[in-house]
């Protein structure tokens, strides 16, 4: 396996200059869509102010994936009624919304910016159902693909200016791209979440090849991915019935299940603390959470009920 070295070795340049699914077509989507809550993170510790939220998406579609990309503005995956996904930009404190990508042949998923600030990257699934990674120029320039031969991608995680890959096959994998020649598995049956674990060069990700039982609900094992060493150590276990997460910081960890938002201190102990709950009228479930690099907003994804 390889991939577009010219181009890795372009967007490493870039960095040092400037310092999703079980099968290869995209499954429909569930509807979605984006709520933005307030929070604060300091020496007294860790607070959701649940009744600060609103809405920032209404749509019959799939609003959902978002990502901050700095403390005043996010990325998301929107579904258009045609079926097409582009990355959308929101600003809240003007309420504004403008398409990073406009690509009507081809799908954006799990929209993220590059460490060297230039790019949106996305899973891209292309004319002929390819799912790989591609970045979008900021300024508005030619998308360039990153890793030509690692596909298909379901999901991505940023570490510096690589990117660890959910590769979709049997079993499904997650590996790390060294170089041309050196592409390292660090797990199979990872879970859909990849985070940079804040302050660190660990990688976090969940471990689906063993599960317990917790309090009747399913749980999977949290993982840490050491690039420099290539080592992974357990972080003790993630919520029970849940998948998606977040870091507040090195040490803080939010998950969701249903529409409660969990805290746990990884540096603590391994009890998980109920933070907010968020029931709105005509919605279900949180599927999708994300925090601001202040950790000053979140924002969560909830799932539409069928009318």
């Amino acid at each position: 396996m390889k991939f577009n070295f010219q181009n890795y070795v372009y967007f490493r340049a870039c960095f040092l200059t400037l310092v999703f699914f079980s099968s290869i077509t995209a499954p429909a989507q569930e509807a979605s869509d984006l709520f933005l809550v307030d929070a604060k993170n300091n020496i007294l510790g860790f607070a959701v102010f649940s009744n600060s939220a609103r809405q920032i998406t209404d749509s019959e579609w799939y609003d959902n994936q978002p990502r901050f990309i700095n403390d005043q503005q996010l990325v998301f995956a929107s579904e258009d009624q045609s079926g097409n996904v582009d990355a959308i930009l929101y600003t809240w404190e003007k309420a504004q919304f403008a398409n990073m990508t406009r690509t009507p042949e081809k799908s954006e998923f799990s929209p993220d910016l590059t460490s060297c600030g230039q790019y949106i990257s996305a899973v891209t699934v292309e004319e002929d159902s390819s799912q790989r990674i591609w970045l979008y120029p900021i300024n508005g320039g030619e998308p360039e693909l990153l890793y030509d031969d690692i596909a298909p991608v379901g999901y991505y995680g940023w570490l510096g200016e690589t990117a660890a890959l959910f590769v979709i096959g049997e079993p499904n994998r997650l590996v790390f791209p060294y170089g041309r020649d050196d592409v390292y598995t660090i797990s199979e049956n990872p879970g859909r979440s990849i985070q940079y674990r804040p302050g660190t060069k660990e990688i976090v990700f969940l471990d689906k090849n063993t599960n317990i039982v917790v309090d009747g609900k399913v749980t999977f094992e949290l993982k840490a991915f050491n690039s420099e060493h290539r080592e992974t150590r357990s972080l003790g276990l993630a919520l029970g019935g849940s998948e998606d997460f977040c870091w507040v910081d090195k040490n803080k960890l939010l998950m969701a299940r249903g529409n409660d938002l969990y805290l746990r201190k990884v540096n603590k102990g391994i009890e998980w603390e109920k933070v907010g709950t968020f029931t709105f009228p005509g919605y279900g479930s949180i599927s999708r959470i994300a925090i601001s690099p202040d950790s000053k907003k979140i924002v969560l994804a909830l799932q539409r009920m069928q009318e």
